[in-house]
């Protein structure tokens, strides 16, 4: 059993809007194609009551992020985010620095929606482009060509964000060395802070897993990665998690609190949480109901939860080890007995085995443990053997 005898870790509020332009061949997210108006008022109110409904497991904790992820949050109108944080700031203790991330598609960006989105409160803006090659575009079933990529980028950058995230794929199918270093160099060219780059993967229930592309072969893949890790650090860029990379200190906070195991906040249609209870000693995952539509009538109800479950002490040893490996710096100890109210023997017998094969280092002066150059690039080697049985 968690015993929580200090501060409670940092606590975030995810944000899930589950409508898309359309469904892309490769997405396992809880994304719906949207088929008819968007029931703006609708969601927000919805959003904002499944927050209060919330609020009782966070009583006196200030939220240090916010993250707006789908789905294709953009999708809604800059009024209609102006309410949402509004209606947050109302409720809740909000940071008056936090970093507020809204994830954003480039095919549905113009200037004006943009300086709304930053006037209303969003600070950082999170663009998925994938590629600049309009080919390698249409296969992966983007609404965007390279063309509109770019001016999303531009736009965001006269709005006033001077904090951009520019996601990109790469082993994408049939694609050269040569074209994923070019959409690396492009990326580049804007000279934002922040880039997040990995690998396309075929999830089960996408269209590509039942029809899968001609990837490239995994050796090909693997070229591809390291090359372009290899141009990226050349440019500045701190390589601080496994797929993310940042310069002049802009990681992004929201996700580091993930990968530390901090406390969030899930609201929307989907969306989970995870919440430490100091009183109660436990540390709980929640999920909300998934459906838009089942989600929406959970507002008559006043009931927006799907399911929820407190964490044994095998889940939060594998969970916190899940996420905070996948960080270049690792953690502290002190991280790990914080953030799972846990004594840092339970974690230390875990990784033994690790530790042991050059996997993982332990380093005992400082009392901090990260993975090995080897163990980074192969995480599951690691954390297979730990997965909990049930």
């Amino acid at each position: 059993m968690p015993d929580f005898k200090q501060q409670l870790p940092p606590l975030s509020l995810y944000i899930h809007f589950p409508w898309c332009v359309q469904k892309c061949p490769y997405c396992d997210f809880n994304s719906h194609q949207q088929k008819a108006t968007l029931p703006e008022d609708a969601y927000i109110n919805a959003l904002l009551q499944d927050l209060e409904n919330d609020l009782p497991l966070i009583w006196g904790r200030k939220v240090s992020t916010i993250f707006m992820g789908g789905g294709t949050p953009s999708l809604f109108s800059p009024q209609a985010m102006e309410n949402l944080l509004n209606g947050i700031r109302a409720r809740i203790p909000l940071s008056p620095f936090a970093e507020i991330t809204m994830e954003a598609n480039p095919g549905t960006l113009e200037n004006e929606k943009l300086f709304g989105f930053r006037e209303a409160g969003i600070n950082r803006v999170s663009l998925g482009v994938q590629s600049f090659n309009d080919q390698h575009l249409k296969t992966l079933g983007r609404i965007h060509n390279a063309d509109r990529a770019m001016r999303a980028i531009e736009l965001a950058k006269q709005a006033g964000f001077d904090n951009i995230n520019i996601d990109l794929m790469h082993a994408l199918p049939n694609q050269t060395l040569q074209q994923a270093l070019s959409d690396i160099e492009t990326a580049l060219s804007f000279e934002t802070t922040h880039l997040s780059y990995y690998e396309l993967t075929l999830e089960p229930n996408t269209p590509f897993y039942q029809n899968p592309p001609a990837l490239p072969n995994p050796d090909h893949a693997w070229d591809i990665f390291q090359q372009g890790i290899h141009s990226l650090t050349q440019a500045g860029f701190e390589r601080y998690e496994v797929s993310a990379f940042a310069r002049d200190k802009q990681a992004c906070k929201h996700n580091n609190n993930y990968w530390q195991f901090g406390d969030y906040l899930g609201i929307g249609a989907g969306a989970h949480a995870k919440i430490s209870d100091a009183n109660q000693q436990s540390v709980t995952r929640f999920t909300k109901k998934r459906n838009p539509k089942d989600y929406l009538a959970g507002q008559a109800q006043n009931n927006f939860i799907s399911s929820s479950k407190n964490l044994d002490e095998e889940h939060l040893v594998f969970e916190f080890l899940l996420n905070a490996l996948r960080l270049s710096n690792g953690f502290t100890l002190e991280t790990f007995e914080k953030h799972t109210g846990l004594n840092k023997n339970k974690l230390l017998i875990k990784l033994q085995p690790s530790i042991e094969k050059s996997m993982v280092q332990f380093n005992e002066t400082n009392n901090t443990i990260c993975t090995s150059r080897k163990g980074f690039d192969f995480l599951n080697n690691i954390l297979e053997p730990l997965v909990p049985n049930n």
